[in-house]
């Protein structure tokens, strides 16, 4: 009669004892739960400002709103203003950004790429009064033969209608100002990115017998997509709300579908223009106008959030 031997019993390990948590980890934490949870308090509280304030506009009349057809056709062309551009902002900055970002990260010998980095973030430095003054001194009279040749050749495309601007000052040049301004916020994200990319994957992809620009392809870029998507979305968010430069070069309102011709306008220079001045409805109509480019803004942000999360497998995290 055979016995099987029973196997010992195993000892059970006892879990490792946890840290005690220091009194300035403890601060750290609270002081850091109590940071995010203001925000949003905060961000509620502007939400319900903006909400409140803005309910007398959607219950008038539509003939004692701007324009006498309600609230509607009043915002929709500011909201085409601020849009267009944000827009031709980013066309314009995108490219040169990442170029910039690139040539400083991976091209460029280390003290020159030291110096331009600094020139760059200095950009970010200006205020918008000085970018709105060049803009309507230096840029508009240079820019203007441009958009009359433009009017001239490719007035076709409604975009292009004419008769351009004699002084220049219109979408098209805002956006360019736009362009500069948001310049410095893109650059200095991508080029962080691209300068986080694992030095490992550049040397297994120049070793395969990749060129430099290839290597930049397959193994800087794909690295970098999500920093580089929420540098655009920065810059985008800086060029929806900027009053000042805007203002300045345009100062004017109403709203035609050509860039090249004055006329249009932003929501954030509408509110700069008319707010020091208006008065009951008016007032509220403007903080309407305000909410709308809230809402507008959020909804940038959270698509942009999304983009991110579809893309997280490449992030320097992972």
């Amino acid at each position: 009669m055979t016995t099987t031997a029973t196997p010992p019993p195993t000892e059970r390990r006892s879990a490792p004892p946890r840290a005690k948590a220091r009194p300035g980890d403890r601060i750290f934490s609270r002081s850091a739960q109590v940071a995010g949870i203001l925000i949003l308090i905060i961000l509620a509280g502007v939400a319900a400002f903006l909400v409140r304030e803005a309910l007398p506009t959607f219950t008038a009349d539509p003939s004692e709103i701007d324009g006498g057809e309600g609230f509607l056709s009043y915002v929709w062309p500011l909201v085409f203003g601020t849009v267009a551009a944000a827009l031709i902002a980013l066309v314009v900055a995108t490219p040169l950004a990442l170029g910039i970002a690139l040539f400083i990260s991976h091209f460029a010998p280390r003290r020159l790429a030291q110096g331009l980095g600094y020139v760059v973030d200095l950009l970010a430095a200006i205020p918008s009064v000085v970018f709105g003054l060049w803009g309507i001194q230096w840029l508009a009279p240079q820019v203007q033969p441009a958009w009359a040749w433009l009017a001239d050749n490719l007035g076709f495309i409604p975009l292009f209608t004419g008769p351009a601007s004699a002084t220049g000052r219109t979408m098209m040049t805002a956006g360019l100002v736009l362009a500069v301004m948001i310049l410095p916020i893109i650059t200095a994200i991508s080029r962080e990115v691209f300068l986080q990319t694992p030095t490992l994957h550049e040397e297994a992809a120049l070793a395969l017998g990749a060129t430099r620009w290839e290597m930049i392809r397959m193994a800087v870029l794909p690295f970098g997509r999500p920093g580089i998507i929420s540098g655009i979305m920065l810059g985008l968010g800086r060029a929806l709300g900027e009053t000042m430069a805007v203002a300045m070069v345009l100062s004017t309102g109403g709203f035609t579908w050509s860039m090249l011709t004055s006329g249009n306008n932003t929501i954030a220079a509408e509110i700069a223009l008319d707010f020091p001045e208006s008065s009951g409805l008016k007032t509220n109509t403007l903080i309407a106008a305000g909410l709308v480019l809230f809402v507008i803004t959020l909804a940038v942000n959270m698509f942009a959030r999304w983009i991110v999360s579809r893309r997280s497998e490449f992030s320097g995290a992972n």
